[in-house]
């Protein structure tokens, strides 16, 4: 979209402001809204300024000018504002014109602009399955006292016996029970397609929605593939509709890895392809799950890569708590077809050449998805380069539930991180494929580092309500 076709839909929607927005290190959008008044050609040229040394990890306050370069490609009308709004994101650029380095919008562009340097392909792309919970009710305190939480959703399974509902109404979805019932069990239909037709206005492509394997809430709605910088952008779109249209509900809902105990998390397995010039470069007729030589090299790579790469897929604390054997989480660094206990699975259901592609089912949502996206090709990127055989390094194929093996065969399969620092170190110590080509570069890496030790640490230092029950009477 030319910046005057998004001049001209000002005009025909009758736009009263437009909310300049773009991503910060953590993966949250930020924005800044200009009267629609003020908004012309220039405003595409000359950026919107603002203060870089209030966002997390960007700048200190020595040089915190910034200025929001407008995508024209991303507008869309905002579904939720009283005044009509159109939201575009941005790419951040210093005040000298140059595009910045910690920028994670740009370095997705790098990414993709890397691939078509090394001759490998032209496009890559990418499709999230960002899996989220609906609760009714969310509360949370941390104080020198005391420290809680507490959740609640009236389709959860603990509320068999509550009798707040003027009427308990049952059908309550059992834990590791929620996977696509129907209605009454299933109690968020309407609402899940009320996101659909939202995100389908806002210009996603809608495959599907259903309930998830947990209690209390937990969905998933799938859009259509697209490059990785676009995904990126989409994905960003799908939280802030779906967040927004649950409040609409008069319910709320988190991306939060492991926001109960006791049952399934919130994944988001990344699907991922690499074409070139429209030709699928995944598919080999005939060979394990159809799969070409580039494409095991691809998961050679991020399987190499994995404890590194998890640092930037998986950058929380509360990922750690998903990321345990026995609730459908992918903790074994091994590939396969269609077994989702492994970290990468081929999908081989109704797959055609161009439907090619793998699937990392490690990643969370509380990653940045530009950060994650960057980060997995150039992972795969390198297992191609490198010419990484997951096979010959004994990742695979493991074609059985690794959950049934027994212990000494499990102690043969590598394993993710246990914690967002032991994460840390590994790209601490393993960073060189993602500097390749420009893409991220040393500053980075290591000022990235640096906040999510930051986090990790507020987290260890502070008192778990579980040690009062562990230690009280020592």
């Amino acid at each position: 979209m030319s910046v005057q076709n998004v001049l001209n839909l000002i005009k025909e929607k009758n736009i009263e402001w437009v909310d300049f927005r773009f991503v910060g290190l953590s993966g949250k959008a930020q924005h800044i809204s200009l009267p629609s008044t003020e908004v012309d050609e220039e405003t595409f040229v000359n950026g919107v300024a603002f203060d870089g040394s209030s966002i997390p990890g960007f700048r200190g306050i020595e040089q915190s000018d910034m200025v929001m370069m407008p995508d024209t490609e991303t507008a869309y009308v905002d579904p939720f504002t009283a005044h009509p709004t159109l939201v575009i994101m941005s790419n951040i650029h210093t005040p000298e014109g140059d595009r910045y380095d910690r920028d994670p919008r740009s370095i997705a562009q790098k990414a993709e602009e890397y691939l078509q340097t090394t001759g490998v392909g032209t496009t890559a792309y990418f499709a999230p399955e960002s899996e989220f919970f609906i609760f009714d009710d969310v509360r949370f305190e941390n104080g020198m006292n005391k420290s809680y939480f507490e959740v609640d959703s009236e389709e959860a399974g603990w509320n068999t016996g509550r009798k707040e509902e003027g009427g308990n109404l049952a059908y309550k979805v059992p834990v590791k029970g929620g996977y696509v019932p129907v209605a009454p069990i299933d109690s968020q239909q309407d609402i899940r397609s009320e996101m659909c037709n939202k995100l389908a206005d806002a210009g996603l492509r809608i495959e599907r929605h259903h309930h998830e394997v947990a209690t209390a809430g937990q969905a998933e709605i799938n859009f259509r593939f697209d490059t990785l910088t676009k995904t990126a952008d989409n994905l960003l779109k799908y939280k802030y509709i779906v967040a927004n249209t649950a409040r609409e509900y008069g319910k709320v809902a988190t991306f939060m890895p492991k926001p109960l105990f006791g049952d399934n998390g919130s994944g988001m397995h990344v699907h991922m392809s690499i074409f070139n010039e429209g030709n699928p470069l995944f598919y080999e007729k005939g060979s394990y799950a159809n799969l070409s030589e580039m494409a095991i090299n691809y998961i050679g790579g991020i399987l190499y890569h994995a404890p590194a790469l998890i640092a930037i897929t998986n950058p929380s604390t509360n990922s750690f708590k998903r990321l345990v054997p026995g609730y459908e989480a992918p903790v074994n660094l091994v590939f396969s077809k269609g077994n989702r206990s492994a970290a990468v699975r081929i999908p081989i259901a109704a797959v055609t050449p161009k439907g090619c592609r793998i699937e990392f089912r490690t990643p969370d949502s509380t990653a940045n998805p530009y950060l994650a996206f960057a980060a997995m090709l150039m992972a795969g990127l390198d297992g191609i380069k490198k010419k990484i055989d997951p096979r010959a390094l004994g990742y695979g194929p493991y074609d059985t539930n690794i959950y049934e093996m027994s212990d000494s065969e499990k102690a043969e399969i590598r394993s993710v991180p246990g914690t967002l620092d032991e994460a840390l170190d590994a790209l601490a110590a393993d960073s060189d494929f993602l500097l390749e080509g420009g893409v991220f570069t040393q500053d980075f890496i290591d000022n990235y580092i640096d906040l999510k030790r930051g986090e990790a640490k507020q987290v260890a230092i502070r008192i778990h309500p579980h040690e009062y029950n562990l230690y009280f009477d020592c």
